[in-house]
């Protein structure tokens, strides 16, 4: 029996091993020395150095002068240890109604409007750092507004933020909440 069983133990150390220890590690380690700060979690610090964010995970920004993201069925908005969708079919009337008070309140907003669909729906993870440029000039007003800045700055900011899809095809344009949130925030500081 031993000879049949000391095999067996010794192929699974040895695959614990190179597939539980070294293998993890070296992807690890190559991953670290190609990509920093992609396999640090993409993490953005402000000026003293404090991390206020990730480019890859959205947050709530709920005051006037933030540009707002799209809403979220993470946990309590934007949790990332809750990532999934809502898992509501499209005839929910749950989400129907959430969608609807959504689209409402956005039309209250910003009257005449066209509401571009990501300002009311969530992604599949409920984590998405990025709007369309639509939603993101549709909040412009709104921004400029409470930072008592020119329109048409806030709206070239917004334009100059604007990332093209991955190799010119893959997925749509996008602005990062975040990232022009923080360059707003630059240019025109709120006082008080």
């Amino acid at each position: 029996m031993l000879s049949h069983l000391r095999p067996a133990l010794v192929s699974m150390g040895l695959f614990t091993v190179l597939l539980g220890l070294a293998y993890p590690l070296a992807i690890t380690g190559a991953a670290q020395a190609a990509f920093p700060a992609q396999a640090n979690g993409s993490l953005v610090h402000d000026r003293n150095g404090q991390i206020v964010g990730s480019a890859l995970i959205g947050q709530v920004f709920v005051k006037a002068e933030y540009l707002h993201g799209r809403p979220s069925a993470a946990g309590d908005g934007y949790d990332a240890s809750a990532s999934s969708g809502s898992n509501m079919g499209s005839l929910n009337d749950k989400l129907i109604a959430r969608e609807k008070t959504d689209a409402d309140a956005l039309r209250a907003e910003f009257p005449g409007a066209v509401i571009p669909a990501d300002a009311v729906t969530t992604s599949g993870s409920g984590l998405d750092p990025d709007v369309s440029p639509a939603y993101a000039r549709l909040q412009a007003p709104r921004i400029a507004a409470a930072r008592n800045a020119p329109r048409g700055e806030v709206l070239a900011m917004i334009d100059a933020a604007v990332k093209p899809p991955l190799l010119g095809f893959i997925g749509q344009p996008r602005v990062n909440v975040l990232e022009l949130n923080r360059a707003l925030d630059e240019r025109f500081p709120m006082v008080g």
